[in-house]
Formats: C-alpha cells, structure tokens, sequence
C-alpha cells in the first residue's frame, strides 16, 4: 500500500512537472521580447544634408539641411553653419519628415490579440476614470520597433471597455521604461457613449445595471459635488472621482468614441451643457454633423480609412472619403490605423492615409493628418508633429513619401536618438533568405 502511495505521488509530481514544463514554453514564447536595444542620448550635433525637407508646418525645402542638439532642433534651411564636431548625413535624394503620430490604438498595451494574458487594455467593471495607460506600457513589446521601422515614432495609447475607459498617453515608440516611452501621460479621459436609439446598457463598477446616458449624468453630478466637498476640505479622497475632477474643471478632454449622427449629437449636446473640452473619435457620420463639430470646434480622430461601410445603402467608398469630406466641411481631423487587428497593424497607418488621398484628399493634408493634426488635437504640438527650430528631434528619413508601399524607412530619430530599425519582421526576414542562400 505504501508503494502504491509512492507510486502515486511520483506519477503526480511528473505530470505536474510536466504541465509547468510546457506553460513555462507557451509563456516563453508569447513574452518574446524584443531585443533591440533603445536609442542611446545624443551626444554631438548632428546635421542631415542636401535633403527635401518636409517641415508640414511650412513650405517644403529643396536640398536644404536640419541641424539638432541634444534632442531639439536648433536650425533648419539651406546653407545653414554646422558646429564644430557636428556629424552630417548625407541627405541627397531622401527625403526628411516629422515621424509619423497614430493617434489612436493600444501599442504596449497589447502584444497578441488572440492571447488574453498578453491584452492589458481592459479593466473589469464599466466606471474606470482612473485607469491611466502609460503605467501599462510594455517597453519591450515586439510592435514597438514593427511600427517604426514603417516610420511610427509617436502614438496614442488608449485603455478600451466599459462606459468610462480611462486615461490615454501619447508614447514615443523608444525606451527602456514606460516613462521612457510617455510623452505626455493625460492626454484625455475615453468615453464609449451609449448608442442612441438602442440599447445602451452598461454595466458600472457596483455591478447595476442602467442606461448609459443616465448613468454619465449621474456620475458628472457625484464628480461636481465631490470636488465641491474637496474644496472645502471635508471630503475623503476618492480616487476614480479625483481622476474626473481634470475633466469638469476643463484640463483633460472627454475623447468620446461615436460614430452615428444621433450619437455625436448626444455627445456633444452633453459636453457642451456641462462646458466639457470634447474630441470626437470614430465620427463615421461626422459630415452630417459638420456645422455643430465647427460650431464647439471639435476634432475629428477618423479611425481608420481601411473598414467597411456601416450601412447597406452607403457608397463602397464611404470611409475613405471621409477625411476629404470633412476637410471640405472645414472640420479639423486626424487619421488614425486602427483596425480589429489591433496593435499589430499600426506600422500600415501610412497607408491608410494614403488611401484617402487616392479618394480625393490632398497628399500635403494626408501627411499633416499624421503628423502635425494629431499633435495639434492632442495638445503636443509644441514639441512634435513639425519640423521647427525648438521643437523634438522626432523625424525620419526615408527614400520617397512615407504614403507610398515602395518607400523605406533608412534611419529614425527618437528627440535626437537614433533608433533602431531592426525589428522581428527584419530579422525573421534575413533568417529565411539565409535559408535559400545556403
């Protein structure tokens, strides 16, 4: 019976053995993480030459030269006097642009979208204003280098779910930690308005039950009141309601997520009872709202060009016209990659603004929606999204326009980092032609 017992409890320990064996594996290789090694501090001027330079905030400069120290950069033109010890690159025949601002996804927060244990967007429970997405970044993630190898330096990282997601940042995509990687970490508070004319309910932190529109109602109430009682100093902090009060006294904006008219209006009726700065993200029927957008002048983040029309009767070309549309409409708006992919596709946000500009938009506006409009949205335009003396050393250097498949991305600067553009597509690239050399 004892040999039984033994027997028993060995076959036990194997088996267990064995499972921690093959859940250490899986682990392993879904937090494969990147090992490129982020950009080292710049330590010398350094000068591009002989370039076009595409400053987007100002006229294009033909063969002309930027000059950046310690991250900024302190002189752009032709002709320009270098320092002493500057390093030059030559620039003829490339082409120099701000790098490139995804204004809306989940990159650090997301690593495979089928793989639950690597998704850290998402909190549980429907009120959440006080998750904040920079604290979340993966430094490490494999799709950082993936995207900026396609010219990506900047972007929006956002919480998703509930009612109230939380806080976004805008990251810069180099770093050895995620405060490396923050930029600016309260971007806006992400509201994912009810749906108007169905039903919206959510599910809120206590675990009722309601419609959403009340429940945001009643939420603005309790926040007003609490900062009324912290005022008067005989109130006990509370921390989803401390991270509301920037958003009522106006220093955070509501990033609400809408995309039928009914909604948008809903929204923006909200915020403008309740004097609320409001960015519009999604805003697929935007243009039919265009004269209320202009007349609370919000912004426009589309969310992707590459998406399928919502209803049978639009035009197959709906959502790609719809940047050209809104710019005629006089709306400001940025172009966002965000697919039901996920993070893994923000290296094609390029792309999705060179869709638009094949259906009617201006390529110089293409590139600005990229650029400089996220930027300006965001609040973050005083130190990236143009090429300015002042400015952040965050550009890249590329063989044509960026909207073009054929153009590469040769070099990228990270506020004067040069960073690496190796990534795994790279490197799994230079594995397989191995393969076939042999």
């Amino acid at each position: 019976m004892n040999k039984m017992r033994q027997s028993s409890a060995f076959a036990k320990t194997v088996r267990y053995g064995a499972m921690f064996a093959a859940l250490w594996c899986v682990t392993a290789q879904v937090q494969a993480w990147n090992p490129e090694i982020p950009g080292a501090p710049q330590t010398q001027p350094i000068a591009i030459v002989g370039a076009k330079i595409y400053t987007v905030a100002g006229p294009v400069i033909n063969e002309g030269t930027i000059l950046f120290q310690a991250g900024k950069i302190t002189a752009i033109g032709v002709d320009i006097p270098l320092p002493k010890g500057t390093r030059q690159i030559e620039g003829k025949r490339l082409h120099v642009y701000p790098g490139l601002f995804d204004p809306y996804s989940q990159i650090g927060l997301t690593e495979i979208s089928s793989v639950r244990a690597t998704n850290d967007y998402r909190e549980t429970g429907g009120i959440n204003p006080n998750v904040s997405a920079h604290v979340a970044l993966n430094p490490d993630s494999e799709l950082l280098p993936v995207a900026r190898a396609n010219g990506v330096l900047l972007a929006l990282s956002a919480p998703s779910g509930g009612l109230i997601s939380g806080q976004s940042a805008v990251i810069q995509l180099d770093g050895w930690t995620y405060e490396d990687l923050t930029l600016e970490s309260q971007i806006g508070m992400h509201v994912q308005w009810p749906r108007q004319g169905s039903v919206a309910n959510f599910t809120a932190s206590s675990g009722s039950s309601g419609d959403g529109n009340r429940q945001l109602s009643q939420l603005f109430d309790r926040v007003q009141e609490y900062h009324r009682s912290r005022q008067m100093g005989d109130h006990p902090v509370d921390l989803k309601m401390e991270a509301m009060v920037p958003v009522i006294t106006g220093k955070m904006p509501v990033i609400v997520h809408a995309n039928s008219a009914r909604t948008i209006q809903s929204a923006v009726a909200f915020c403008s009872e309740r004097k609320l700065k409001m960015i519009l993200m999604g805003g697929y029927d935007a243009e039919h709202c265009a004269a209320l957008l202009k007349e609370h002048d919000i912004p426009v983040v589309v969310s992707g060009i590459h998406r399928l029309p919502r209803r049978r009767s639009d035009p197959y070309d709906a959502p790609y016209t719809l940047p050209e549309r809104l710019r005629q409409q006089g709306v400001r708006f940025c172009i966002a990659g965000i697919t039901k992919f996920g993070g893994p596709n923000l290296r094609n946000l390029p792309y999705q603004a060179g869709t638009a500009v094949a259906y009617g938009l201006p390529e110089d506006e293409a590139i600005k929606s990229i650029t400089l409009s996220p930027a300006e949205i965001y609040g973050v335009a005083d130190r990236v999204g143009s090429l300015e003396i002042g400015k952040d050393a965050t550009l890249i250097i590329t063989s044509g326009s960026p909207l073009e498949t054929t153009t590469r991305t040769l070099r990228a600067f990270i506020q004067g980092r040069e960073v690496s553009l190796v990534n795994r597509h790279t490197r799994l690239y230079r594995k397989y032609r191995a393969r076939y050399e042999q």
